[in-house]
């Protein structure tokens, strides 16, 4: 990789290690193995390099959302999948962390992307749900876009209790009580 690559990808780390006030150039450059120099020859400062560092978070982040939300299969399935993929749950979720970082969010420009992704996986699972509802897979009909917001409230509040509890259970178990909900609303197999 350049310098430019491994500042990028050491910005990325420590924004979700440290958050954006814990992610300092120093440390970005010892991480990155550059100096100031370089980092200041690619990046006019420390906004600009965690921009581009959550830029790419996000653009990760986006590329595994449509993966894991993108095969044929009912709604509940695709969800189930996206639900119960292998997590590192007690790090917490990469944007979720910078949602919670004030600095994150007192600067529109860092803000942007993060509130983006959530918008973006919160129209995915509509998506996913339309599909169903179309498919007539639930029981009843139902406002799409609240479930999808419950779904992600749901996902990124287990990310904060195992956290705060030091422990994956509590996640295990907001997503177990998740996909039973979603499971009340769906037809029975045939």
């Amino acid at each position: 990789m350049d310098a430019k690559e491994n500042l990028i990808t050491s910005a990325q780390a420590l924004l979700w290690e440290r958050g954006y006030v814990g992610m300092s150039p120093k440390a970005i450059q010892q991480r990155a193995g550059a100096g100031q120099g370089s980092m200041y020859h690619h990046f006019s400062g420390k906004a600009a390099l965690a921009l581009a560092a959550i830029q790419r978070s996000a653009a990760e982040m986006q590329a595994q959302i449509d993966a894991e939300l993108n095969f044929q299969g009912t709604a509940l399935a695709q969800i189930t999948a996206f639900l119960q993929r292998e997590r590192d749950v007690l790090r917490g979720c990469r944007m979720g962390r910078l949602a919670q970082d004030p600095e994150i969010i007192a600067l529109e420009e860092l803000r942007q992307p993060v509130d983006e992704i959530f918008s973006g996986l919160q129209q995915r699972l509509i998506d996913v749900l339309d599909s169903g509802q179309a498919n007539h897979e639930f029981l009843y009909v139902f406002e799409t876009a609240d479930l999808a917001a419950m779904i992600v409230s749901v996902l990124q509040g287990a990310y904060v209790v195992a956290r705060a509890e030091n422990s994956e259970v509590p996640f295990k178990r907001a997503m177990s009580g998740l996909l039973f909900t979603l499971g009340t609303l769906t037809k029975p197999a045939i």
